[in-house]
């Protein structure tokens, strides 16, 4: 069977991973979002993963769900019930298996990004687009708020933004999702993966468990109020002086030379 997410792993420890049913653009059908969902939880316990990169194949990145998977399925004696049920739960824990993930996801996106498309933008951690890139959540155009991707949006940009977003189904420029917050930076398209792998080396030559213990308590601090946060990352901070990384960050910091990570 042919894979639908390419693998590519770099010497540093950049692993690529591409979204590879353009004909399809991309959509996230059942079987491409268990592939990536393997992908991510492979990449998770990884030694030699440090950062991943998720990209699209063709003129999309993703244009959400398969329409034509759900439309099949309302041929079921329960009219796709079980179904749509079975493939809401299975993108919600992919999905969320990208923000669990230990290691930094960047989204890098050259085409469209909609309904879960958009929904998988949001969930990286960081995403950089080609000035040509399209962002939309345009459920409510078709009957079909787009409930689950507005989870990882609302998370994202500010509640009007999202709601605008939600309510009209419009298509965004690359330019107004940067300024929206929705991606960190546009550039063009021919310089797109070179400034996205610029950030991944970048990152990947961090101290993973630094990295590990940063991106967790940055999601749990979020759903915290103000001195629970503080109580919470305080700890935090406590365990991460502790650790042999932690020690020797400093230590090189003071004695003028660079790093040595073991990661523990």
């Amino acid at each position: 069977m042919t894979t639908q997410v390419e693998h590519d792993l770099s010497s540093n420890g950049v692993l690529r991973l591409t979204l590879n049913t353009p004909q399809r653009r991309n959509a996230l059908s059942q079987a491409m979002i268990g592939e990536l969902h393997q992908a991510i939880t492979d990449a998770s316990i990884s030694s030699d993963v440090k950062v991943v990169v998720l990209s699209g194949s063709g003129p999309a990145f993703s244009a959400g769900h398969d329409l034509k998977e759900i439309t099949a399925a309302r041929n079921n004696d329960d009219k796709g019930r079980a179904f749509f049920t079975s493939l809401m739960s299975q993108c919600a824990a992919m999905m969320t298996a990208i923000v669990n993930c230990p290691k930094p996801v960047i989204a890098e996106i050259d085409g469209i990004a909609t309904a879960a498309g958009c929904q998988l933008v949001a969930s990286c951690d960081l995403a950089y687009a080609s000035d040509t890139s399209r962002f939309a959540t345009p459920g409510v155009n078709i009957g079909l708020f787009c409930s689950t991707p507005m989870v990882a949006l609302s998370r994202n940009v500010s509640s009007k933004h999202a709601m605008e977003m939600l309510l009209t189904g419009d298509m965004l420029s690359a330019a107004d999702a940067e300024r929206m917050g929705l991606i960190n930076r546009v550039t063009e398209s021919a310089s797109l993966k070179a400034l996205t792998q610029e950030v991944a080396d970048k990152i990947a030559a961090k101290s993973s468990l630094t990295l590990a213990i940063g991106k967790e308590a940055f999601y749990r601090q979020q759903e915290m109020n103000l001195q629970e946060a503080y109580a919470y990352a305080s700890e935090v901070m406590v365990n991460n002086m502790l650790t042999e990384d932690g020690e020797e960050g400093i230590s090189a910091f003071v004695e003028k030379r660079p790093p040595v990570w073991r990661n523990q």
